[in-house]
């Protein structure tokens, strides 16, 4: 109760013009998180090569039969159509044709959501310069994700209509990088911190969520590789692959390199294997060290890494004895996601808990 009381009540309080900035990056956190699963259902229902131009200032879609018959004519001259499609209506090309315009859409709304209020801020002077620069760099971040996202639809537009694991894996990494960012910068306008040692209880726990932290995010990038090759579709099974441990065919590849990505029994082998190393050693650091956290939102932050951890292991499982249905691997992307911000947030309240206790 003494830690609760302390923690609640010292430290630094965030101005009103701050904690109003923290919140509007909290918001678009939310809209960064949901653009992440929306990208997942439309790689998953297969829609993301039905809109085969990149026209980033356009904004409507096509609003009559012709412009349809239009639109659907252009999908019908690149691969997909003639490989996966061909005989496709065009009622049917609606329904993959709007996932990804409102993926899309989704991307721009963002901007707006992030660079009308930043300009608002501004304006009014109430950025100084370091968290200017901090929030421009986020913003140069945004832009080059978008840029990704259509060099990745623009490597499915060719002779084989699957885009490439490799661009796939950089939009998604650039993506979490603006999420992790935001989500940063939030909590510091939020929750002022500096990053001092001195708390016994927190410092090994903070270095150990560090480490995960480091290990959910490289875990997250191999699930974009598996995303790409659609690895999981084959060994479906637990905890085995097909009754082995490591499969034939996993160094089948040469140079051997290339087996870590572009050999699907390669990659889905090691994200198996980061996956159940990373929650692992999260649930046994939240075992270890929760007796020693301090009450209040440190311990409630670990609890709460510890227990999604567990939570993304069963989604993840079930995603591949299920054979990857779009609706629970969508869930499994979206639980990676929150066990990173919970990581984030957890690695967050240590710091502050630590300057506070060295300014009691």
């Amino acid at each position: 109760m003494q830690y609760m009381t302390t923690f609640a009540t010292s430290g630094p309080r965030p101005s009103p013009v701050r904690r109003a900035i923290g919140v509007w990056l909290l918001v678009c956190c939310a809209a960064v998180f949901t653009m992440v699963v929306l990208g997942g259902v439309t790689r998953l229902t297969r829609s993301g090569l039905s809109m085969v131009e990149w026209q980033p200032l356009s904004i409507l879609p096509p609003l009559n039969t012709a412009q349809w018959q239009e639109t659907f004519a252009k999908y019908q001259q690149f691969p997909e159509y003639h490989l996966r499609n061909a005989g496709m209506t065009l009622a049917e090309f609606k329904g993959i044709f709007w996932l990804e315009y409102i993926h899309r859409l989704w991307g721009r709304t963002i901007g707006l959501i992030f660079f009308v209020p930043f300009a608002w801020f501004v304006v009014r002077r109430a950025i100084d310069r370091p968290l200017g620069l901090r929030l421009a760099g986020i913003f140069l971040l945004g832009g080059m994700q978008g840029l990704m996202g259509w060099l990745m639809v623009k490597s499915g537009l060719v002779d084989r209509p699957e885009v490439s694991q490799y661009r796939l894996t950089a939009h998604l990494a650039l993506a979490v990088l603006v999420y992790g960012a935001m989500l940063w910068v939030g909590l510091d306008l939020l929750a002022p911190r500096q990053p001092r040692s001195g708390a016994a209880a927190v410092d090994g726990l903070r270095r150990g969520a560090l480490a995960l932290v480091g290990l959910v995010f490289l875990t997250m990038m191999s699930g974009g590789f598996v995303a790409g090759l659609k690895a999981g579709l084959g060994y479906n099974t637990f905890p085995l692959m097909n009754g082995e441990f490591i499969p034939d065919g996993v160094m089948a590849m040469t140079p051997v390199l290339v087996n870590f990505f572009e050999n699907p029994a390669t990659v889905q082998f090691d994200h198996r294997m980061l996956a159940e190393t990373t929650g692992i050693l999260i649930i046994a650091m939240w075992l270890w060290r929760r007796r020693a956290a301090p009450a209040g939102r440190v311990r409630l932050a670990l609890d709460a890494f510890g227990i999604m951890a567990v939570v993304q292991l069963g989604l993840g499982i079930a995603t591949l004895l299920l054979v990857v249905p779009v609706g629970l691997a969508a869930t499994h992307q979206a639980g990676a996601l929150v066990l990173l911000t919970l990581g984030i947030w957890l690695i967050h309240e240590t710091m502050a808990y630590a300057q506070q206790r060295q300014d009691t």
